[in-house]
């Protein structure tokens, strides 16, 4: 198996498939509808998404902070949403992306 990265115009989704046909199968089983743009075979094992790329680079604090938002709104995401942004300042979009990305386990 193989990990490919598979995008759409709204995702991009990152899998273990055999092939491109099975890494297609597995965009399609949870987003039917999607147009597949492209589909990459990942040269190695590992995928790293990058914090510039999220808008949150040289915040290290970012992460601490939206957890702490999310486990005083009880992982309401909406809630925590507005808590991040009352504390930081920051507009809804990137508190939307931080929280989001920090949502692993609620």
């Amino acid at each position: 198996m193989a990990l490919f990265e598979i995008e759409t115009r709204a995702h991009i989704v990152i899998a273990w498939a055999d092939d491109e046909d099975s890494a297609r199968g597995i965009l399609y089983s949870y987003y039917p509808s999607e147009e597949v743009v492209r589909v990459t075979k990942r040269p190695r094992d590992a995928w790293v998404i990058s914090k510039t790329a999220l808008g949150i680079s040289g915040k290290m604090e970012a992460c601490d902070i939206a957890r702490e938002c999310l486990s005083k709104a009880a992982g309401d995401k909406v809630h925590a949403i507005r808590l991040y942004m009352q504390q930081t300042g920051t507009d809804l979009d990137n508190a939307k992306k931080i929280v989001e990305s920090n949502m692993s386990g609620w």
